[in-house]
This record gives structure tokens, C-alpha cells and sequence, in this order.
């Protein structure tokens, strides 16, 4: 491992300990060459996940993709970077544990705005606009007139200090 400071290769490991989620090892390192102390994660490898787009394109999954898309939708509104987070972190793993190497992008993008419903209304509008390509009003007035007329379930949101 290269020191992020003077690329020097020699380093020894200070502390090593589990992150909270416990998928990673976290280990605190020192520098030989300079002394610098540096963190480093390391975790299991896992075959990447392809997604079948709408056009037939095959693109890797990008879990920051998803997560800016959804930061985007929630722009301003009162939902944690936190809750996102898990939320990407638990539909990774699940996209996971399916066992299919190649998975259709409109199932990330169902997942994606089934939470943002259940989380906020302005952000599932934000988001289902760009994904679904309203092309007029027409559809995004039809969009909110289902949300008005559907019963949802809210979940306890997490309040940024």
C-alpha cells in the first residue's frame, strides 16, 4: 500500500478493527518514510453487477450513480445523507444475494422510487419525472394525481443536526 503522501510503498499497520456494518476492515497505517498515519478499508470482492438498460446496453452498477441520483431528488429536503446511504447500501446487497450477474435496470430504478415514496413525496416526484422521461405536464399532473389518490405508508426519518 502507497503512502497517500510520499508514495513511499514500506508502511506498518497501527489498528485494525471491523467497521459498524462489519464488511470492511478498517486499519489505521503509519508511513516508515515519513511518518504520516493513513486509514485504509479492506473488503470482500464481489462480482460486479451488470444492469440491462432500457435500449439493451449492458452498464456495471454504480451504487454512487444511484446515490447522486437520489441526493438530487432529495435536494432540500429534510432526509439524511445517512438514510440514503443505507438504503443504497441494503439494495447493493440484496442486487447481490439475487445470484443473477445480469439484472434489468428498471428493477434499481422500481427499488429506487419505491423508497423515495415511502420517504418523501417531493423527492419521488423529483426522481420518477427524470426516470420515467415525462415528456408534458399531462404526465407529470397524471403522476401526482396517483400519488394523491394511493395510501402509503411513512417511515421515521432521521432528523440532520
Amino acid at each position: 500500500m502507497k503512502c497517500p503522501y510520499c508514495r513511499e510503498l514500506e508502511n506498518k499497520v497501527i489498528d485494525s478493527r471491523m467497521t459498524k456494518e462489519g464488511n470492511a476492515v478498517r486499519r489505521r497505517r503509519e508511513c516508515i518514510a515519513c511518518n504520516h498515519r493513513f486509514t485504509t478499508y479492506e473488503r470482500v470482492e464481489e462480482l460486479p453487477l451488470v444492469l440491462i438498460k432500457k435500449d439493451g446496453r449492458r452498464e456495471t452498477f454504480d451504487r454512487t450513480k444511484v446515490l447522486v441520483g437520489m441526493q438530487k431528488a432529495c435536494e432540500k429536503r429534510n432526509i439524511s445523507i445517512n438514510t440514503l446511504e443505507a438504503f443504497v447500501d441494503e439494495l447493493e446487497r440484496e442486487l447481490q444475494e439475487m445470484g443473477e450477474k445480469e439484472i434489468p435496470a428498471a428493477e434499481v430504478g422500481s427499488r429506487v422510487m419505491t423508497k423515495l415514496h415511502e420517504l418523501d413525496d417531493v423527492a419521488y416526484v423529483r426522481f420518477a419525472s427524470v426516470y420515467r422521461e415525462f415528456k408534458d405536464i399531462n404526465d407529470f399532473m397524471s403522476e401526482l394525481k396517483d400519488l394523491l389518490d394511493a395510501p402509503k405508508k411513512r417511515t421515521e426519518l432521521p432528523v440532520d443536526k
